[in-house]
């Protein structure tokens, strides 16, 4: 691989960003359409992502033109390049698997831009794409090696064993997962995924990513799964005590140092908990001199999981400040286990309530309630390298002007 893309390559690309603007959508809805007549790629997707009103295409989108706007600076994507490798690491991306994605782009390019995309333009785009899929395959061939090679590491799918579920509200459950063969396993970071295939019972092969929500512990893994979707709706209805599920190793760029020393303000909505789960777990165990917040929200008392073993936590932790929210509230403000405050968290509460001046904020949940957060908390004064997100479905920049 070359050092760095040729001046006049550079050139050609940036000339398309107009078009990526106009088109871009188009073009990878196009390129996902030429990828999925290939059966084994397509699995390698989650397809509920997918299609016209799917997220992955807009994101898809969204990144070809930062690449375009950014191929002089690609350090300003240093972040964006991680969660890809990540994302990919979970999923077993492999260098074999690239050339397909190439073809089907270049094809897609082609059919969307017509005489616009001339041989030029395609070469250039072909030597672009190759330049960054290298810097991802290099990267993802690192966390191989580094979950192989940790204590109970493990490369590619390991067949774990549900050992038990545990109802939490009334749309959650967590699913306890150990290996088959009984061995340990990786000490995964606080706020990571496990990437799950489900199959069988007449079910198409499913991956999808689900946060671990206990600390690191060495033996086990814990999700916790609302009832939403195909993938964990099979789970609810059909998963129990003895069924085995393969997992690749941990993944995710989202996640707590636990050699944090400024205050913590971990904030979510929904099943978002999962990761502050983790985190709090840890901080309780490992840093129990840590300040921390933990602001959540729920619907009501009914879908809220979890409430009763994070308020034990605070409890057990004098550094642990916990605040519940439910939009419509159906218990006592104060209650154990119910809601602090009724209504929606907002920045500007967050701002007023909790250490603005020095935290860094973790937030997961749906993408409307993190923009809010995320971009109220930027305009408040919050600097955006201290407002950290995760999100389920395809990566995006919240904070993006």
């Amino acid at each position: 691989m070359s050092a760095q893309l040729a001046p006049e390559t550079i050139q050609l690309v940036k000339a398309t960003v107009p078009a990526l603007r106009q088109h871009g959508l188009a073009i990878t809805q196009k390129m996902y359409e030429h990828l999925f007549k290939n059966e084994e790629i397509r699995d390698l997707f989650n397809q509920s992502h997918q299609g016209a009103n799917g997220s992955q295409p807009k994101a898809l989108a969204q990144a070809i033109l930062a690449y375009a706007e950014n191929i002089e600076n690609l350090g300003a994507l240093a972040l964006a390049v991680e969660r890809i490798a990540q994302k990919h690491a979970g999923l077993n991306i492999l260098p074999e698997h690239y050339p397909f994605v190439a073809n089907a782009l270049l094809q897609a390019i082609s059919d969307i831009l017509g005489d616009a995309a001339s041989d030029d333009i395609l070469k250039a785009w072909g030597e672009a794409y190759w330049f960054l899929a290298n810097i991802l395959i290099g990267r993802e061939a690192e966390i191989y090696r580094e979950t192989a090679t940790v204590p109970g590491g493990w490369a590619g799918w390991r067949p774990f064993v549900i050992e038990k579920v545990e109802p939490e509200s009334s749309v959650i459950c967590s699913f306890y997962l150990r290996p088959q063969d009984g061995g340990a396993v990786i000490s995964h970071k606080p706020g990571q995924y496990l990437t799950v295939l489900l199959q069988g019972d007449g079910l198409p092969p499913l991956k999808r990513n689900y946060t671990i929500s206990c600390a690191p512990n060495g033996s086990y893994y814990r999700i916790t799964v609302k009832r939403e979707g195909r993938a964990s709706t099979w789970l609810h209805e059909h998963a129990a005590a003895g069924t085995v599920l393969e997992v690749s190793p941990p993944a995710g760029d989202f996640h707590l140092d636990v050699g944090q020393s400024e205050p913590i303000v971990l904030v979510s909505g929904g099943v978002g908990l999962t990761p502050m789960v983790s985190m709090l777990e840890t901080v309780a165990e490992k840093r129990p001199d840590l300040p921390t917040w933990y602001v959540h929200g729920a619907l009501n008392g009914a879908v809220h999981a979890m409430g009763s073993h994070v308020r034990g936590l605070a409890q057990r932790s004098p550094n642990i400040d916990v605040k519940v929210f439910y939009a419509d509230a159906t218990s006592a403000v104060g209650e154990a286990g119910g809601c602090d405050e009724e209504g929606l968290i907002s920045a500007d509460w967050l701002h007023r309530n909790t250490p603005s001046d020095r935290a860094t904020y973790f937030l997961c949940g749906p993408k409307p309630f993190l923009r809010d957060i995320a971009v109220g908390l930027r305009d408040a004064g919050v600097s955006p390298d201290r407002i950290r997100y995760e999100f389920f479905g395809p990566a995006d920049d919240l904070l993006a002007a």
